[in-house]
Formats: C-alpha cells, structure tokens, sequence
C-alpha cells in the first residue's frame, strides 16, 4: 500500500451499488477546502445531477473560495460554496458559479454518466 503523499489524497467515490470511481484531491489546488474535506470524511449524500456534465453531492462542509475559475475538464472535483457542494465533471465544462478547484477523477469517470436521482455517493479514503 502506497500512503497519501502530503500533498495528494487518494480517495473513492461510489455510487452506492453501481460503480467506484478513484479520485485524487490535490492539497496545492485548495490548501484550506482540501483539509477540511479530508478531515470530514468519509461523506455520504444524494447524488445529484446537472445537465451541463457536472454530478454533485451537498455537504455541510463550509469554506470559501480558493484560486476560483468556471471552466473544468472532464474528470475534474471542484468545490461550489455557496451551498457546500462537491461536484465532479464528465464533460467538459464551464460553470456559471466559481468554483473551488479540488483535483481529478483518475478512473470510471463514464460511470458518472449513469447517475440516477435517488442515487447516493458515498466518498472516502482509499485503501490499499
């Protein structure tokens, strides 16, 4: 097992009985929302869905925003402030809000294209 670097955290996120996805929060994105992100975990929540390529779940996790931009690739975390969400990108994107830049989905992305309302993600430490 290789241990989370100090500045990398390598984290799952499952769509609770469909898929898992590997994911990487980057410390040098956020410093401040990436700690408390990872302090926090695991986080469980509704999976939502946004029709311009964005997937999201809300949390009670509250930090204002660091290095801001609107445009994401496919495969990017981000976090969204205004109401504590983490959002996870299939497609290519900008979004109409700025938004937090927190790291990358490294496999399985396609999965997120199948998210369903009622679906729940569930996001947590990798092991192993």
């Amino acid at each position: 097992m290789e241990p989370d670097s100090v500045s990398k955290i390598k984290l799952v996120l499952e769509i609770k009985g469909k898929a898992k996805l590997d994911c990487e929060l980057k410390r040098h994105l956020s410093p401040r929302t990436v700690g408390i992100i990872s302090r926090k975990l695991p986080l469980e929540g509704n999976a939502h869905l946004l029709t311009n390529g964005i997937a999201y779940v809300e949390s009670s996790i509250e930090s204002g925003v660091e290095r801001q931009r609107k445009e994401f690739k496919k495969g990017d975390i981000a976090f969204l402030p205004n109401n504590g969400s983490i959002c996870f990108f299939f497609e290519d994107t900008t979004s109409a809000k700025a938004m937090s830049p927190l790291g990358k989905i490294i496999s399985n992305i396609d999965a997120l294209k199948d998210v369903k309302s009622g679906d729940i993600f569930l996001l947590y430490p990798a092991t192993g």
